[in-house]
Formats: C-alpha cells, sequence, structure tokens
C-alpha cells in the first residue's frame, strides 16, 4: 500500500498530466493546421480542459486548499513544458517567447483551478 502523502501526490499529478496531455495533444495536432487558430483556441480551451479536471479533483478527493492546488498544476505543467516539451521535443526554449501560446495558458491554468477550489470548497476553502 501506498504511503497516504504518497498517494494523494500521485492522484494530484494524474489530474494535472490528463489536461496536460490533453492540451499537448490539441496543440500538436492544430499546429500542423494553422498556429495561429491553434494558439488562440488553446487559450480558450484550456482553462474549460482545467477547470474540469479541477473541479473533478475538489468533487472526488480534495486533499489540498484551492491556492495550493493551482499553484500545484500549474507548476506541474511548467516543468513539463519546460522539460519534455521544449527540450526533449523542440530542443529549445522558443516556446517561451509566446506569451498566448505558453504564458497566457499558465496564468489561465492557475486563475481557473483557484476560482474552482474556491466555489468547490465555499467560503472555508479561503
Amino acid at each position: 500500500m501506498l504511503d497516504n502523502k504518497l498517494r494523494k501526490g500521485l492522484i494530484i499529478l494524474a489530474h494535472v498530466l490528463v489536461g496536460w496531455i490533453i492540451c499537448g495533444l490539441y496543440m500538436f495536432i492544430g499546429m500542423k493546421i494553422s498556429i495561429r487558430n491553434t494558439i488562440v483556441s488553446h487559450a480558450i480551451l484550456t482553462p474549460v480542459i482545467f477547470g474540469i479536471i479541477a473541479w473533478n479533483y475538489y468533487k472526488k478527493f480534495n486533499f489540498t486548499s484551492p491556492l495550493i492546488t493551482a499553484l500545484l498544476f500549474v507548476s506541474i505543467v511548467m516543468f513539463l513544458d519546460a522539460n519534455v516539451v521544449a527540450v526533449m521535443i523542440q530542443r529549445n526554449l522558443d516556446m517561451f517567447r509566446s506569451f498566448g501560446g505558453t504564458w497566457l495558458p499558465f496564468i489561465l491554468i492557475f486563475i481557473t483551478t483557484y476560482l474552482v477550489g474556491l466555489f468547490m470548497k465555499g467560503p472555508e476553502g479561503y
């Protein structure tokens, strides 16, 4: 049986991985069609995807406060983007020059996860 802290960490990681993989697949497919449209639609879809994932996390598990959850979600996504996408796949850090393609989705993941957490936890969730 897994240690309780490890189990909780893996549950949070699994939630983030689902969102990251969905967004990554969308970007991979979309970039083959239209870079500009993909970046714009990715900025719209990212908060929807992570909003649903955060809702599921809070409904079923709810281990962490909204702030900690938002920080964990965005930190894990940033780590994966920097190490997997930028370094291993693209072999450069050019993606971090794009506000709309990289930084805006990071901001939206944080805000969405935090707001969903506040909504799901109610006033005591602060």
